[in-house]
């Protein structure tokens, strides 16, 4: 209530989602997005780093690598792959590059206390950064995005935007830089506003992608967030590594995000720096296809991290766990639209099943997605963790052809005694109708009983918000050898589908 909910995202942004600093030139784009799909593993996005610029130059393509940015997202969307693209805040000093001089002419950048123009280093070496505490900076960065936008770009990232400094590493912002703040936020210095400084760039850059296209919802993700910022950007957890601790800080590092108003995060699968081993990955992979942001990322000089560059075994398992969040993904969005509304985290702690049982407020192995669905992840090499698990019914769930016992890599997944959870197809991005059929998978509570909701829109534009949606209460009662499922309420104008 004090600090808003998400928005509905687009539903392509919950498909699996793959990166790297960077696929370059654009062919490879083409070639990792053609891999997917001939290797059947479902994929909705891939993302293009920062070498598509010319010299680092935000809002610029480089033309030797990079020369048509519109024919490369025009193929990517012909195999119904969508892109996202980065973006930092940092403006190269550089007279004669525009964004430089016109931020220059309109008094946009951070000062010094003199009031000279703050320099320091960033990609593209000497660079100058936007004082988004004013609202004519704002509206200024958020100007470029259209143009932007129109060469088929779908979603945009955004970087360093802490601040950081790239160059040299390690230094922070002075604390004394001059803000010139307007509207709500007084002048003051970067002491005040280092923390809300990922925020503003998120909110500006949101507004201008609602703007630029009013009939399709923003996805944009940001490394730097503040709270109340879940209303403008998703969030991934940083520059992690390929180690165990680290993927087992995802799963605690998410969950804290999501009891803090961020629902929609995520780690990079993997790990960015350092090449993980085959095991690793997949176990990795396993619980990473479940997060709600999910997304693989590497550094420059790592190794291919694709799903298939660990050799055939744990190409299988990356598949078989994608296909389960493409199965689960009706479900995923439900509580998404859930998130929108009321704030709730789409994965929660185990004690939200019984916040009155002491011995779960310490578990942060297992969590649950939603209320229905209890997982339980592999997320250390050695020494397996002893879940403290809720009392009642979980019954294990099977999704999608696996055999944990062949593959310990996967979660155990479990649905909640009492629960109907909405199920789609296997498809290889969310373009493909997900409900051709729905499935409802009915777990019975020891009374024989259970219940559970859908969420179904057009997964894109905002007609929702005028009526066309159609949010539906489940039923299942048994009745000696037969259990019924009905209807018992629905919401939204939207047709129902004959099933």
């Amino acid at each position: 209530e004090l600090t808003g909910a998400i928005e509905l995202p687009p539903l392509w942004a919950l498909g699996y989602q793959q990166a790297r600093w960077s696929y370059i030139p654009d062919d490879r784009v083409r070639e990792v997005a053609d891999e997917f799909r001939s290797r059947s593993i479902p994929c909705d996005v891939i993302w293009v780093d920062i070498d598509y610029m010319d010299g680092f130059r935000i809002f610029t393509f480089d033309e030797e690598t990079f020369p048509d940015p519109s024919g490369l997202n025009d193929y990517l969307h012909s195999i119904d792959i969508k892109s996202v693209w980065i973006l930092d805040p940092g403006v190269k000093v550089d007279p004669g590059y525009f964004v430089y001089d016109e931020g220059l002419e309109g008094e946009h950048f951070l000062l010094n206390p003199d009031g000279s123009v703050f320099v320091n280093g960033s990609w593209p070496g000497d660079s100058a950064w936007p004082d988004y505490t004013v609202p004519e900076t704002r509206a200024w960065w958020g100007s470029y995005v259209p143009d932007f936008l129109d060469n088929g770009i779908d979603g945009i990232w955004i970087d360093l935007n802490e601040p950081s400094i790239v160059f040299p590493p390690g230094i922070a912002f002075p604390d004394d830089l001059l803000h010139r703040g307007g509207g709500v936020l007084p002048a003051d210095t970067h002491a005040r506003y280092h923390n809300v400084y990922g925020m503003l760039m998120a909110q500006a850059t949101h507004e201008a992608m609602k703007a630029a296209r009013p009939d399709r919802r923003p996805f944009l993700l940001s490394r730097s967030n503040y709270i109340g910022g879940q209303r403008y950007s998703a969030m991934w957890t940083g520059d992690n590594s390929a180690d165990w601790d680290h993927l087992y800080w995802s799963v605690t590092m998410t969950l804290n995000m999501g009891l803090s108003g961020q629902p929609f995060a995520g780690p990079d699968i993997g790990g960015f720096f350092k090449p993980p081993s085959p095991s690793l990955y997949a176990h990795w992979i396993g619980v990473g296809a479940l997060f709600p942001f999910s997304r693989t990322h590497t550094v420059s000089f790592s190794p291919d991290q694709e799903p298939w560059s660990f050799g055939p075994r744990v190409e299988n398992i990356s598949r078989t766990a994608i296909e389960r969040r493409y199965r689960l993904l009706p479900y995923l969005y439900t509580l998404f639209h859930q998130a929108s509304i009321d704030g709730l985290p789409v994965w929660r702690p185990v004690f939200f099943a019984d916040p009155a049982d002491p011995k779960l407020r310490a578990e942060d192995h297992a969590f649950l997605m939603g209320d229905d669905v209890l997982v339980e992840p592999l997320l250390t090499e050695a020494d397996p963790h002893d879940f403290a698990l809720p009392s009642g019914i979980w019954r294990e769930l099977t999704l999608v052809d696996e055999d944990l016992t062949e593959t310990p890599e996967l979660p155990v997944m479990k649905i909640r005694g009492g629960a109907i959870v909405p199920l789609g197809r296997v498809v290889q991005s969310t373009a493909e109708a997900l409900l051709e059929p729905l499935t409802l998978l009915v777990s019975l509570d020891a009374e024989g009983n259970a219940e559970g909701v859908l969420y179904e829109d057009a997964g894109e534009g905002y007609g929702y918000q005028e009526g066309d949606y159609l949010l539906t209460t489940y039923a299942a009662a048994q009745d000696g050898d037969v259990v019924e499922v009905t209807v018992v309420s629905e919401e939204g104008d939207r047709e129902r589908p004959d099933r």
